[in-house]
């Protein structure tokens, strides 16, 4: 994938794992750094951090990538499961992660992070894949930050039957898989299952799976695949700075022990810089079809939504509509800010606006907004953890930036 991309930043000399590579892919923007030697391995960061990238390796417009990620979630399809996986060329059961690639970003993080990991998990036939961030603590234990979603009611069933919850962390994947990964859907859903069908209707061809030692299948394009599993103890993670790039607090999670390590020949150690733009898009992306789903449930026309980089691709958002009656776009704001709860501002837009130019969405707020019958306020909703603005609970607002109904002087001559 990296011989694509032709504007790839290529570091030859040695790159420590301890902050340095931070200021390597700070320094990139959004260019795509292979680390040659970080501190003995090869290893690559920013490499999703452009839509247009992102569409490039899917082969979709923007609009067609979200219609696609919505038809995936609706219409999940069984992967192929293959015979043989690139990452079997190396297999370790006597192992030192702190001899790994695993990198500290900040000074301040609590330690060395596993940051593109997706984790795959299995209970009595009920499968989950979700992106956690992993803290590096000896030679064998993790410790894995886990929301009260869909992994951490899985690690408790679990629990509940005396068991450690079984996981591959895969690293090295691509969109087809980091997205659906990233996704909201109910437990049962199998994220693998939505990746293979968007990898059909992207790329054409199957989502190839591999049946690791401990019975768990993971994409077999992966680069590294560690295998473990989650434990009834727990540790202090953290702290770790987050997608807002504020720091989040260390608190108690679960520690994952790991059990082997596959890895390919020359294996290249994903690398995603916290609260960077790659960070934004593959937790941002997957939540936009999800609020186009949404949107259109209440109502209107939906052409299109776009979590904005302002906003870290979390709180904000553009939506673009056609009204079919006035009060429209108030549904369509308030089917938005309750189709994703860490979404604090949704500004909805008429279709003749770009929602990718940040200068059009701009020009429709100043020309057909009026805040005093425009705007909307929701107060004491649930919000995101990690807006430090917030406390227990948030202000959402809406801006309708559409134009009236049946009313001129309101569109922009060209």
């Amino acid at each position: 994938m990296l011989e694509g991309f032709e504007e790839t930043v290529v570091v030859k000399g040695k790159v420590s794992r301890d902050l340095e590579a931070t200021k390597y892919l700070t320094k990139a923007g959004d260019r795509p750094v292979l680390f040659e030697d970080l501190d003995g391995h090869r290893a690559v960061g920013n490499l999703w951090a452009s839509r247009k990238r992102i569409e490039q390796a899917l082969k979709s417009t923007p609009e067609e990538l979200s219609a696609r990620m919505q038809e995936a979630m609706s219409a999940p399809s069984a992967p192929q499961e293959v015979d043989r996986a690139a990452f079997e060329e190396n297999v370790l059961t006597d192992f030192d992660l702190r001899e790994s690639a695993i990198p500290k970003f900040y000074s301040g993080d609590g330690g060395r992070y596993i940051t593109a990991g997706v984790v795959i998990a299995e209970h009595k036939s009920e499968r989950n894949m979700s992106f956690h961030r992993l803290m590096l603590m000896d030679d064998r234990r993790l410790a894995i930050r886990i929301v009260p979603r869909h992994l951490h009611a899985l690690a408790r069933r679990a629990r509940e039957d005396g068991e450690d919850l079984k996981v591959a962390i895969a690293v090295g994947l691509c969109p087809s898989v980091l997205l659906p990964a990233a996704m909201t859907v109910e437990l049962g859903n199998d994220e693998l299952w939505i990746a293979n069908t968007l990898r059909q209707l992207c790329l054409g061809e199957p989502l190839a799976v591999r049946r690791i030692e401990d019975g768990l299948v993971v994409p077999a394009f992966a680069e590294y695949v560690f295998e473990g599993r989650i434990t009834d103890k727990t540790t202090e993670e953290g702290p770790f700075v987050d997608i807002t790039g504020t720091q989040d607090p260390a608190r108690k999670q679960p520690v994952v022990e790991v059990d082997r390590i596959y890895f390919r020949n020359d294996a290249v150690f994903q690398i995603l810089l916290p609260g960077s733009i790659e960070h934004y898009l593959m937790m941002g992306l997957p939540r936009e079809p999800v609020i186009r789903k949404a949107v259109g449930v209440a109502g209107p026309e939906v052409h299109g939504v776009r979590r904005t980089e302002g906003g870290c691709c979390w709180l904000h958002g553009v939506i673009s509509i056609t009204k079919q009656k006035e009060g429209d776009a108030v549904n369509a704001i308030l089917a938005a800010l309750g189709a994703h709860t860490s979404m604090k501002l949704a500004v909805v837009v008429d279709r003749d606006i770009d929602i990718y130019d940040n200068d059009a969405v701009e020009w429709a707020v100043a020309t057909r907004f009026q805040g005093d019958k425009d705007l909307v306020v929701v107060r004491g909703a649930r919000g995101s953890s990690l807006d430090p603005s917030a406390d227990a609970t948030t202000a959402k607002i809406g801006i309708d930036a559409t134009k009236p109904l049946g009313v001129e002087g309101f569109d922009r001559m060209t």
